[in-house]
């Protein structure tokens, strides 16, 4: 007879009815088999058993190869062949440490990375970041399906819990990245119950950018202005869209206008594209005025530059009317970017109420129909809240810089920014260019870095030879 535990008393409770309840029911606790909990983990030791081959390939193999060798030869065979396998990779760290860092270092980083910071925390991470599922009295957490490494960051892939999504992993990504120790978290959506958290293991923004090396041929949809998070190359996008750049003094507004410029110059060289600025500070854009077609740094000569530029994009939509729907840069209709500085200056502080309403007038025209046919609003604001700027929702892109206010946040970003990572109120102060990019189509908020322009950088653009440009090695902050 199999046996198990005998009944005790004290397993089931009696409780005392209280006076406003007659009777109270309890859940009798029964006994389980010692054979049955001794069956369970048996089944989940050979379980782990057939996984291990899977999860850990290579691991596996050495370790059936050592076994055969020691078997077979002996324990002098066995530590010959290991020390020529040592040799071996000692070379090839020697020789090539990019691939071996690849191919070698990372996985092992991975595994190790695995096993002590997520597969180790990782029930009590999500069970206080409120991700564990409960259903009849137990838990069902996702599963960590991999985890990868690259030369930033760590990507865990994890299986949701079935009748889960990911944007329940999206609205925590704050309490992930502080419960795996970790700046931030990212993630990203593969298929169906298939999401990848990827954690940054350093900042790689930390370090300033020297102004990028001029495009020989820019292209107006994806212009290089900086770097990512992951460190490839921050495009962004002007022809088709407009741009909405938000930020404290100090924060890098003019890092992002200018690598902006500077990536555009070969195609205002050959008039294909041509800048129109506003600059009410007279500071920041007057400095390099011989590139742009048109300037203004007051309230009237504005509001002409941008009235001017409504009625060239009516007169273009009146000529494509009928004939195209999209809009290609020539000589003869060039793309043209209309870049406000301080824009709040124009649509809330100016004190001729006539002036604002015209500006506010021309900034909606702009933003609403000038796309489609060649033009594009670049402009740039300190106060996001709408009694200063009422026309955010009219730019499909944004870019937060450094906030005062955790509210700002989803001002720029929009809803549930702040709650997918895009933390631009905690932003250093000593880390002018480093922002948060939403782009139209995409809810994930990417950390990226705009590159500084010096001054030196704006006066060989002046010049008017391209090919003179270099950038600069940057000494200040933007």
């Amino acid at each position: 007879m199999m046996w198990s535990p005998p009944p005790a008393s004290q397993q089931v409770s009696v409780t005392t009815p209280v006076p406003a309840q007659s009777f109270r029911f309890a859940t009798p606790v029964l006994p389980t088999p010692a054979a049955l909990i001794a069956a369970r983990w048996l089944f989940r030791l050979l379980t782990l058993v057939v996984k291990l081959p899977f999860r850990f390939p290579l691991a596996c193999a050495s370790l059936t190869a050592s076994v055969l060798v020691w078997h077979v030869f002996g324990w002098v065979a066995l530590a010959v062949v290991w020390s020529l396998v040592d040799v071996g990779l000692l070379v090839w760290w020697r020789r090539r440490p990019s691939t071996f860092r690849r191919w070698v270092g990372l996985r092992v980083l991975a595994t190790w990375r695995w096993w002590w910071v997520y597969a180790r925390q990782w029930q009590p991470v999500l069970v206080v970041a409120g991700l564990a599922e409960t259903y009849a009295e137990r838990h069902y957490l996702p599963r960590i399906r991999k985890v990868t490494c690259s030369e930033w960051a760590d990507r865990v892939r994890v299986r949701l819990v079935a009748g889960t999504a990911p944007v329940d992993f999206e609205n925590r990504v704050t309490e992930l990245a502080h419960g795996f120790g970790a700046a931030s978290c990212r993630v990203t959506v593969l298929g169906p119950r298939d999401v990848v958290l990827e954690f940054p293991r350093h900042d790689t923004l930390a370090e300033p950018i020297a102004a990028l090396d001029v495009p020989a041929v820019p292209d107006l949809g994806a212009l290089p202005v900086g770097l990512q998070e992951d460190g490839t190359p921050w495009r962004l996008r002007l022809h088709g869209t407009h741009v909405l750049v938000v930020g404290v003094t100090g924060a890098g507004k003019g890092s992002v206008i200018w690598s902006a410029i500077r990536a555009m110059l070969p195609a205002m060289q050959a008039g294909t594209a041509q800048v129109r600025a506003i600059d009410p500070k007279r500071m920041e854009l007057s400095y390099g005025r011989r590139l742009f077609a048109s300037y203004a740094d007051d309230g009237e000569s504005a509001v002409a530059l941008l009235e001017q530029a409504v009625a060239d994009m009516r007169e273009r939509a009146e000529r494509y009317a009928g004939k195209q729907r999209a809009h290609a840069p020539s000589t003869s209709d060039p793309f043209v970017v209309v870049v406000l500085d301080e824009v709040a200056f124009l649509t809330a502080y100016h004190p001729d109420r006539d002036v604002r309403r015209r500006a506010e007038n021309a900034i909606a025209t702009l933003t609403s129909q000038g796309r489609s046919v060649g033009f594009c609003v670049l402009a740039a604001l300190q106060d996001p809240r709408k009694e200063v700027m009422n026309l955010r929702n009219l730019f499909p892109d944004k870019i937060a810089l450094r906030l005062d206010e955790a509210s700002q946040v989803d001002m720029v970003l929009g809803e549930g920014a702040r709650e997918r990572g895009a933390n631009a109120h905690l932003i250093d102060p000593d880390l002018p260019g480093v922002a948060f990019v939403r782009v139209e189509g995409s809810p994930i908020p990417v950390r990226v870095r705009a590159a500084y322009v010096c001054d030196d950088d704006i006066d060989a653009m002046a010049a008017g030879d391209s090919s003179t440009v270099k950038a600069s090695v940057m000494e200040g902050a933007a």
